[in-house]
């Protein structure tokens, strides 16, 4: 069995309104077909359809305030209540309080103890890993989970080779900021490119993140252009899914696209949706830190301990 983890930063389930929520408006076919014709909004969920499976899920843990990446991220992956332990929620950033749970428990680790593979699918550009070296950058909780398991992130050699995804699924922002040669990809490609890469391994993850960046920015249309191109890129990946033997797990970390009337996050319930044979895992009432026990009760792996 393969388990994906696809990590759609900042989305949450939000008020059915098309003059700030996005969902309410965007042409989701995907979504919709796999959804039993439902829209991800508030009140949508735990529901069911013939493959599928998606509970509305607490990113707040108990914590009063806004969810926050870092600290979100780190339960998503840990499963333990970061925020509950920091007495906060915590981001963008994580710090050292976070990266030493990190170091001690998250899915990367904990696969790869098992000796099985895992890798990450999105590609980073040199002005990246520059800035890393330079200490100009902190990576993200995600991305400091997979370093910390060994991992090497992916490159722009990778995406040349097929083995990795650029940040933007086609790779028209990688042509436009740093190669004007650099092939691209449509979005069916790019859904099926990744659905490829990830049925080699037992646990790999692809990060999304300009919806985060969208949601802050406040446009609309540019939030349902977001939706619609996620929606295209998940055509593509469902359509070369064994979801006989293997899951998809789609989640986040916070709300923000939903509400575009503020450009901050929100307090609100986040998607989870599993597709294929892992999607009975998972029991309802489900929070962030709930998520990585139910990954490793799917791959047939000790749970770790909450909390």
């Amino acid at each position: 069995m393969s388990i994906l983890l696809f990590f759609v930063d900042g989305i949450g389930l939000g008020e059915d309104d098309e003059r700030t929520n996005p969902f309410s408006s965007a042409h989701l076919p995907t979504l919709h077909r796999i959804s039993g014709g439902r829209r991800w909004l508030k009140g949508q969920g735990p529901w069911q359809s013939e493959w599928a499976r998606m509970w509305a899920t607490d990113a707040r843990m108990g914590v009063p305030g806004r969810p926050q990446s870092a600290s979100s991220q780190a339960a998503l992956l840990s499963g333990g209540n970061v925020p509950a332990y920091l007495g906060e929620h915590y981001g963008p950033r994580p710090d050292a309080r976070i990266r030493q749970l990190l170091r001690r428990r998250n899915l990367f680790l904990r696969f790869a103890s098992c000796g099985m593979r895992v890798a990450t699918w999105e590609a980073y550009p040199p002005s990246f890993y520059q800035a890393l070296d330079r200490g100009r950058r902190l990576p993200a909780s995600l991305q400091y989970a997979a370093l910390v398991a060994g991992l090497q992130l992916r490159n722009a050699e990778d995406l040349r080779r097929g083995e990795a995804l650029p940040g933007d699924f086609t790779g028209a922002a990688w042509r436009q900021h740093f190669d004007a040669e650099f092939p691209t990809l449509t979005r069916k490609e790019a859904g099926m490119r990744l659905a490829r890469l990830a049925r080699d391994y037992d646990f790999s993850m692809f990060s999304y993140w300009w919806t985060d960046v969208v949601g802050h920015r406040g446009d609309l249309a540019q939030a349902v252009a977001q939706l619609e191109l996620l929606d295209d890129v998940l055509a593509g990946l469902l359509a070369e899914w064994n979801r006989e033997e293997d899951t998809l797990i789609l989640t986040s970390d916070h709300g923000n696209l939903e509400a575009m009337d503020h450009g901050k996050h929100t307090e609100n319930e986040i998607p989870t949706l599993v597709y294929g044979a892992g999607r009975d895992a998972f029991r309802e009432p489900i929070s962030l830190q709930d998520i990585a026990p139910a990954i490793e009760k799917i791959a047939g792996i000790a749970e770790v301990s909450s909390g």
